[in-house]
């Protein structure tokens, strides 16, 4: 291959990427805006207790969804993303719609049996929340396996205006307190999934119900099975510090820390966008002969990435803090950089899992992950005593550097990362950035530090990650228009 068949290839990856970048993060971004605006009314109209225990159950949901989804989510992306056949496409839909009927009536059967024997409050809101997230999560995966991204982009943007729209009127209008939250949730994903279904009909053109799907199943199953595990551990790395600090703390401190993580949650929202284009460039790309340059180049221009985010919108957030949320949630604003920093680390190890999609070889995903859960288990029951809250966000740091150090040194057999020297600016000024937050008092200073770092972080990046990440990305989204 000449040079300039080389350039010209890496371009048009990049030139991929970036269209990928800004077709997620339309989506992405939007219904997260949404939910971010979202927070500020939670905390005027909900009572730290009310909103502890609905941020309770949606942690109990997110353990449950792989089950009733059997984690097809990943397994329809991943099948249907490669696949050129038709018949293999239908059945891989169908496969996926039968399974999850199978899995909604088993759920309203274990649900219906806990009411008779149990008196947990809002069981039956509960449950309608976790099957309408489930077949949101599976089906948008679904039309972006069959590569409709602005399908998946829709879903995600009219699920938001609607939990937005619906938590007006329900919560401010009515006065439903959390029943109105969990109401919007259910009725606002539900009806995103049919309007862009109903436009799209990608589901309804490729579900044969008698066809024969039991060889594609199984594939499916072999596939997802060992994700299950997995995703019960990635619930105890990532999601039980919500568990631990209801035991030990209560649910009123729950709630001031789920307003925290709603807030960091536009780092994680970052991640995200990121991942699911990289996802699809990286499983496209991956026989490549030069991936490792490839993936090295989109690996250092990432760090720098997450780093400029983080530091604008943590110092964004410090200055606005006042105003956004009510004053008896406002100790959440201590708890916003260093979780802001472990969604961070959780974004790196998120690019390092993509070795084993890359090579569907998802069962040495365990490992890590049963690591990561032990360290996370063990070090809540240690730390959450004597430091409290800050004991679980220390347990979180920690376990996701495990899974970090773990990951860089196992993904060598997938592709191999060269690491820019330039990547300890980023790294260095993350660590001296928490002085200025935690100290200084003066909104201005704030502003000017922020301009400051960000502009050396532009700086150390290099023309290349530059480029990368802002200029061909604004001529890739004018190009579009």
């Amino acid at each position: 291959m000449s040079t300039n068949e080389h350039n010209n290839k890496t371009a048009n990856r990049g030139s991929k990427f970036l269209k990928d970048i800004g077709v997620y993060a339309i989506g992405n971004i939007g219904s997260k805006i949404i939910t971010f605006l979202m927070v500020p009314m939670y905390t005027h109209y909900i009572e730290k207790s009310d909103f502890g225990y609905y941020d309770l159950c949606f942690t109990w949901c997110l353990l449950l969804m792989p089950f009733v989804t059997l984690q097809l989510r990943d397994g329809a992306f991943r099948f249907l993303l490669d696949c050129d056949d038709s018949t293999r496409r239908q059945s891989i839909v169908t496969f996926v719609s039968r399974t999850m009927i199978s899995t909604t009536v088993l759920s309203c059967i274990i649900t219906a049996a806990l009411a008779l024997l149990t008196d947990i409050q809002y069981l039956g809101y509960a449950l309608g929340m976790l099957l309408a997230m489930s077949f949101q999560e599976v089906y948008s995966q679904v039309f972006r396996g069959l590569g409709n991204n602005r399908a998946f982009v829709m879903v995600g943007i009219l699920s938001a205006l609607g939990i937005g729209a619906f938590s007006i009127l329900f919560v401010v209008g009515l006065g439903w307190g959390i029943k109105g939250i969990f109401l919007a949730n259910i009725i606002a994903r539900v009806l995103a999934l049919v309007l862009v279904e109903a436009k799209v009909r990608l589901v309804t053109r490729n579900t044969r119900w008698r066809i024969d799907f039991r060889e594609t199943g199984r594939e499916i199953v072999r596939y997802t099975l060992p994700l299950l595990p997995g995703s019960l551990c990635w619930w105890l790395t990532g999601s039980s510090d919500r568990l631990f600090i209801s035991h030990f703390l209560g649910i009123g401190d729950n709630g001031v820390y789920a307003v925290a993580i709603r807030f960091t949650g536009i780092i994680n929202t970052l991640a995200i966008i990121f991942y699911q284009a990289w996802q699809e460039t990286a499983i496209l790309q991956y026989h490549s002969p030069d991936r490792n340059r490839f993936f090295s180049r989109m690996f250092n221009s990432y760090i720098f990435l997450l780093v400029f985010i983080l530091v604008g919108y943590i110092f964004l957030l410090k200055v606005n803090y006042g105003w956004l949320v009510a004053q008896s949630y406002g100790e959440s604003l201590n708890y916003i950089y260093p979780l802001g920093l472990s969604a961070a680390i959780f974004a790196i190890a998120a690019f390092f899992d993509m070795g084993y999609q890359c090579a569907k070889d998802t069962k040495r995903t365990l490992p890590a992950i049963v690591l990561a859960a032990v360290v996370n288990v063990v070090l809540n029951f240690a730390l959450i005593k004597p430091l409290g809250v800050y004991g679980v966000i220390v347990t979180q740091l920690v376990t996701y550097l495990v899974l970090v150090i773990y990951r860089w040194h196992d993904m060598k057999r997938y592709f191999t990362l060269k690491i820019d020297k330039r990547t300890v600016v980023p790294v260095v000024v993350i660590l001296l950035c928490a002085i200025p937050f935690y100290f200084n008092p003066m909104k201005w200073l704030d502003i000017v530090l922020m301009l400051a770092v960000l502009a050396v972080i532009a700086w150390a990046a290099g023309k290349e990650s530059r480029d990368l990440l802002l200029s061909k990305f604004i001529k890739s989204r004018a190009a579009t228009k």
